[in-house]
């Protein structure tokens, strides 16, 4: 009976357009491009007109986007030249070592194993092959033996490392502005940085002791919290670390395009590595500025995010408490069946939601999995807490798509949600693209096209001035589109 209860009541949501959007609902040019895009979902999708149509689209922001795996593979290539490092071509691994690149330089072209980039793009086995290493470029479509995609996907980031993280920060922000604005993108909320960690062994151990003790445990990181907070060392790194984040953003943001920072904290690591991590992160976070929110990364079906899933939620509670307006956004359910044991498919959203306190959900894909599946949903509602939908990865990655995709869920019982791309430059894809995945599939009308638009701004973690200017942006952008549209119907060849 109580199933039945919670499934009417999120059944009987509507789903509200914003009022910017609702302004000119009447319009004749909102009409004719409601009828147009009608006209290329009704049917066999015509996926080549919807790419043309999204392309165009003004698609507000982008709130699932990784910095480091933004960025495509052939811009890692030029970076290499730009710090002077090389690409080792037996391994496809990047070679820092100056002795081992000026000992390879000095050999002939012919005997050398380190090339540079423009080595690379000069011999087409050796670029194509780095590519099907450093991104998912050409996966289904060539014969070569494969890992499995989701081994494939998150070794990328192993290749190309040293030249995403470290010295090209400013270059990567500008390409991914620059490809922003030319497909009609107005804001991104990146996944910019690894918050500063230190490792304590004696924490590591107290930490597991004290897994299934709140008060222990929550008496244990107050401790090292107060101990990092008087260590000189700690906080000059991380006084640091934010001037270097001010110093590579500056001037991203303009009229056309807003950028904000997420830094997030790696599920891989050990507990200590975890919590000061999240201590660096949420304290950045809590001084404003253009460092907007919390996440955590990381593969969350290997064996030390399972093993400390909850240990890490219990730190993002603690530490909720102590940063009350830091908001948080988390990679939780991004599992498919097969991927971990049954019973450990049950309760990743439901503990991000009710330990955690996100303010938003990264992927969410083992809903219908989840043992409280019903009230998730309510509470999403009821707190109006997002999801985001990453439509490319979590096909690729996990083999979720189609009806088997939870967004099915998620609109059916009114759950808010946003599009996001999560690894464009790995993946190989755009945000126009996953509209244009969502709209083939799932055949949402217009109206609820332009709402997800706008719940991309809605559900920033920008405050409320900046949400206020990106929707009246926003505004301006959907009604020139939609007059571009409407004469593009006029001159439409009848067949």
């Amino acid at each position: 009976m109580m199933q039945k209860t919670l499934i009417a009541a999120l059944t009987a949501a509507a789903i509200a357009v914003p009022a910017s959007a609702r302004d000119t609902a009447g319009s004749a040019n909102e009409a004719a491009t409601a009828r147009h895009y009608a006209s290329l979902v009704a049917g066999a999708p015509k996926t080549a007109e919807l790419s043309m149509f999204f392309s165009q689209m003004p698609k507000g922001g982008d709130l699932h986007h990784h910095y480091s795996g933004a960025v495509y593979a052939e811009s890692y290539v030029d970076f290499v030249d730009k710090r002077g490092f090389c690409v080792d071509k037996r391994s496809y691994t990047i070679q820092t070592d100056k002795a081992v690149i000026d000992a390879e330089r000095a050999k002939p072209a012919k005997d050398r194993n380190c090339l540079s980039g423009a080595e690379v793009y000069a011999d087409d086995f050796t670029y194509r092959e780095l590519l099907q290493r450093w991104s998912n470029k050409d996966f289904h479509n060539h014969g070569a033996i494969q890992p499995p995609p989701d081994r494939q996907f998150f070794s990328t980031f192993g290749y190309f490392g040293p030249v995403a993280d470290s010295g090209n920060f400013r270059d990567g922000l500008v390409e991914i502005k620059e490809r922003a604005i030319r497909e009609n993108v107005a804001y991104i909320e990146t996944m910019y940085k690894l918050a500063p960690f230190v490792a304590n062994p004696d924490f590591d151990a107290k930490a597991w002791d004290n897994a299934e003790n709140d008060a222990a445990f929550d008496a244990q990181m107050r401790a090292w919290m107060t101990a990092l907070d008087q260590d000189p060392k700690f906080v000059a790194t991380l006084a640091d670390f934010v001037a270097a984040i001010d110093k590579e953003s500056a001037g991203i943001d303009d009229e056309r395009f807003t950028m904000r920072y997420q830094l997030y904290v790696l599920r891989l690591l050990n507990p200590s590595q975890v919590f000061s991590s999240m201590v660096s992160a949420f304290k950045a976070a809590a001084k404003g500025g253009r460092i907007v929110g919390v996440n955590i990364v990381g593969q969350e079906s290997r064996m030390i995010p399972m093993r400390d899933y909850t240990l890490h939620m219990k730190m993002f509670r603690f530490l909720k408490t102590v940063y009350p307006n830091v908001k948080v956004a988390m990679h939780a359910g991004e599992l498919a069946l097969g991927d971990v044991r049954p019973e450990d498919l049950q309760y990743h959203i439901d503990q991000a939601l009710n330990v955690a306190g996100a303010n938003r959900i990264g992927h969410g894909i083992d809903l219908a999995h989840e043992s409280n599946a019903l009230a998730i949903m309510k509470t999403m509602r009821a707190k109006d807490i997002p999801v985001e939908i990453n439509l490319t990865s979590n096909a690729y990655i996990s083999g979720i798509e189609g009806d088997d995709h939870p967004v099915t869920i998620y609109r059916k019982y009114g759950v808010p949600y946003v599009i996001s791309t999560d690894d464009a430059g790995v993946t190989r894809h755009t945000l126009s693209n996953e509209y244009v995945l969502f709209a083939s599939r799932y055949k949402p009308g217009y109206a609820e096209i332009k709402k997800t638009a706008y719940d991309s701004i809605r559900y920033s973690f920008l405050d409320k001035d900046a949400k206020a200017r990106l929707t009246r942006q926003l505004d301006g952008r959907f009604a020139r589109f939609e007059a571009d549209i409407a004469a593009l119907e006029r001159t439409t060849v009848k067949r």
